[in-house]
């Protein structure tokens, strides 16, 4: 990620999503590989928006070096 070598810091947005914090590169072939090894299940996105947000950024948190 420019600017970033390691990856972005934890509780940094995504320099790829927009206003409404959808993935720009979503089913780019530039899509960073991490992105793509998430594979969203039941546990992560819940049933809101909200609690798929607090997920990720638990996790951000959780693997913070």
């Amino acid at each position: 990620m420019p600017g970033w070598p390691q990856g972005k810091p934890a509780g940094v947005p995504c320099p790829h999503l927009d206003e409404a914090l959808r993935c720009r590169l979503f089913g780019r072939p530039e899509r960073p590989a991490v992105c793509g090894s998430l594979p969203p299940s039941r546990e992560m996105c819940g049933d809101t928006r909200e609690h798929a947000l607090h997920f990720l950024r638990h996790l951000e948190q959780a693997t913070r070096p």
